[in-house]
């Protein structure tokens, strides 16, 4: 894996929502082989739910990759009756990178830190899909995703955020002065 060093992860700026267009397009998987579409699909209705209004939604969160002044990708997440929908209380997670800036460990950072933010804002899951011929499988595995459907063509995919543990009492003794 090439790592690139020098990139900074930080939240989209509404200013900067037209972007979300170009990631939705890079993260379609385009088997190899096959011809890509033209960009204008992102505007079909199963598509652009991704993205339009996007920050307009509490549940609407962006964290983006930079270098040099340059957004190379990003994660994003919204409750939304998508393809990777569990429930009305679990996100869905999109993410792309440009090709160029692929197999770096960008993607995984940005999803550990999206994993993260989601953790303190108190959601319990999030969610995706994924065709089973992406490449991505093998990312989501390893940041701890786990298949709970699938079709013949894709996984739905679902992490846990924030493990439920049992509240365990110690006992104070009354004298204990704590704080």
């Amino acid at each position: 894996m090439n790592e690139l060093t020098n990139y900074i992860i930080r939240p989209l700026q509404a200013r900067e929502n037209h972007l979300l267009r170009d990631f939705l397009y890079e993260a379609i998987y385009i088997p190899e082989g096959i011809e890509p579409p033209s960009k204008d699909v992102v505007d079909l209705p199963e598509l652009k739910v991704y993205i339009e209004h996007f920050g307009k939604e509490k549940d609407d969160y962006c964290l983006v990759a930079e270098t040099d002044g340059k957004v190379i990708g990003a994660v994003w997440v919204r409750i939304m009756n998508d393809y990777g929908h569990v429930d009305d209380e679990t996100p869905s997670l999109s993410i792309s990178l440009y090709k160029e800036y692929r197999s770096r460990g960008i993607g995984s950072r940005l999803m550990q830190e999206i994993m993260k933010l989601l953790g303190s804002k108190g959601y319990k899951y999030v969610s995706l899909s994924v065709q089973k011929a992406n490449y991505a499988v093998n990312m989501y595995l390893k940041q701890g995703f786990k298949t709970i459907m699938e079709t013949d063509e894709e996984f739905i995919m679902v992490k846990e955020l924030i493990e439920e543990k049992a509240i365990m009492s110690v006992p104070c003794p009354e004298n204990t002065v704590t704080g």
